[in-house]
């Protein structure tokens, strides 16, 4: 299964929220934080909103927020919102005929069972459950090798 790149800054998004609880967030700081562009996300967050995950203000002070506590976003919910579909292969797509196979092959329904249990883990888990809370900034520094000699 492969994912789109609007699920994945969905979910990026998402998990940027849930760490920034009680405040609005602007797509600048997203597509900053993420590296994404912004005339991209901007898209992502409209579905994200229509899907009644994020909730939108407008205007100079304006920004995005989660629409509910992240406990109660399940991220099967958010892969089904963005996705446009889940052919895993040609044939699941009714506009493409031209399989041999075609009513006659166990592969698509194989495929069908895969992803349906496939949503199925994803819907038992939130974004609560995924999200960890932003790590305070660390003065630690990185650890350097070390040249060790082995010796008889």
């Amino acid at each position: 299964m492969h994912l789109t790149a609007c699920t994945d800054y969905a979910l990026r998004t998402l998990l940027m929220l849930a760490g920034a609880p009680g405040r609005l967030v602007t797509i600048d700081e997203v597509a900053a934080s993420h590296r994404i562009p912004k005339n991209h996300l901007a898209k992502v967050v409209h579905r994200l909103g229509l899907a009644g995950f994020l909730r939108t203000v407008r205007g100079r002070h304006g920004g995005i927020a989660l629409a509910r506590p992240p406990a109660f976003i399940h991220i099967g919910a958010v892969v089904r919102a963005m996705e446009q579909n889940f052919h895993m292969a040609a044939c699941f797509d009714p506009g493409q005929g031209d399989c041999l196979y075609a009513g006659g092959c166990g592969v698509q329904a194989l495929f069908v069972r895969a992803t349906a249990a496939w949503l199925a883990q994803l819907d038992d888990v939130t974004l609560a459950d995924i999200a960890r809370p932003a790590a305070p900034p660390c003065d630690v520094q990185p650890l350097r090798r070390q040249t060790v000699t082995c010796t008889d």
